[in-house]
């Protein structure tokens, strides 16, 4: 019997280490700071270092042009005296219209960006900007033992494998679309966040079920934000389900399209800018959708359901549960809440994600 924490959970350790600015290693490869939780010493000891570089990726390269000579990510190289407000505005894309000039910037294209690839995905898997102050270490090991900071596998962190995930604990909830409402909750093993389904009345797990993936949408589900059409989208198909008497809506705690509310708020912000919603994820280093639909294919599978009248407006969505290995034998239209205020944001869905609105 070990105490030891396993693979999984030291992912969850670096997780939250690099959103307190605490670094970490990555085992063979050398030393991660968050960009966004950085601090001024640690910044200044980095630098100590020698050979430190800003990992960030190819869509916020571009935007810097900044040469993303390792395809997918840019390497920027951070001179001795790199100041923290500049390697922090190097991340994030708030003052880039106000101070557009950052360079002149170089990036590395020799040597392995394995540690870069590493640190961005940790960056995302904590919600942060996609962005880390990366350095080299020889003994990554003795480094880590020395500085006692968390040590991951790089395999692990660029995993693609689901994590496990546990059916909790299930309560009847009388709701307003139905009183024959019940509660799931479901934990995956690797610390993360909770997802949860709702299921009305007793759907036949023989039968194709009136189904909806529903995205956790903090400003539209509870403050009844107009930016979105999330908050209608959740109460009308809620109550379809009570009308038809059946139906199992999954809230899938991946808010923003999986980059989390405080990246959403950045977004915002740019929209303010006058990017368009896809737009405005680019430019903070994001792709378009960060979701993964997996999460809502095991629920259903777990709960007993291999088919679904899918409520959904995006085709997308389609093909990926059908890649997941459910069959979505309908899709059900959900086209409601547009308003003045969120009339260009559907737009853009319809127009760059393909959204049949």
């Amino acid at each position: 019997m070990t105490f030891a924490p396993d693979v999984t959970e030291r992912l969850a350790r670096a997780r939250a280490d690099l959103r307190m600015g605490v670094p970490v290693v990555v085992a063979g490869a050398g030393l991660v700071l968050a960009a966004e939780t950085l601090g001024v010493a640690r910044l200044r000891e980095v630098l100590a270092l020698g050979g430190a570089a800003l990992a960030v990726t190819d869509w916020r390269a571009a935007t810097l042009k900044a040469r993303a000579y390792d395809g997918d990510l840019a390497r920027i190289a951070l001179p001795d005296g790199a100041k923290l407000g500049w390697v922090q505005a190097l991340a994030d894309p708030a003052d880039d219209l106000a101070n557009p000039m950052k360079g002149p910037l170089e990036t590395l294209r020799e040597g392995d960006a394995g540690l870069a690839r590493a640190a961005i995905a940790l960056c995302k898997a904590a919600r942060l900007l996609p962005a880390a102050v990366v350095v080299p270490l020889e003994d990554t090991g003795g480094f880590a033992a020395h500085h006692d900071l968390t040590v991951v596998d790089p395999g692990a962190v660029l995993t693609t494998t689901l994590t496990e995930l546990q059916a909790v604990v299930s309560a009847r909830v009388p709701l307003r679309a139905s009183d024959a409402g019940r509660l799931h909750i479901f934990r995956p093993e690797d610390g993360g966040e909770e997802h949860y389904a709702v299921e009305i009345g007793k759907p036949d797990r023989s039968k194709p079920v009136l189904a909806r993936l529903h995205s956790a949408c903090f400003t539209g589900d509870l403050l009844g934000s107009l930016k979105c059409d999330c908050g209608p989208q959740l109460n009308g198909a809620l109550a379809q389900m009570g009308a038809e008497g059946a139906g199992v809506l999954l809230y899938l705690n991946q808010e923003g399209r999986g980059i989390g509310l405080a990246n959403k708020m950045r977004a915002y912000a740019l929209q303010d800018q006058g990017f368009d919603t896809v737009e405005a994820n680019h430019r903070l280093g994001f792709e378009d959708d960060e979701r993964d639909f997996r999460i809502g294919a095991e629920i259903l599978r777990k709960m007993g359901f291999g088919a679904v009248r899918l409520m959904t407006n995006n085709p997308a969505k389609i093909e990926r549960m059908q890649g997941c290995g459910i069959d979505v034998v309908e899709r059900v239209p959900l086209q409601v809440g547009e308003n003045a205020h969120n009339h260009a944001y559907l737009a853009t869905k319809a127009a760059k994600s393909g959204h049949l609105l």
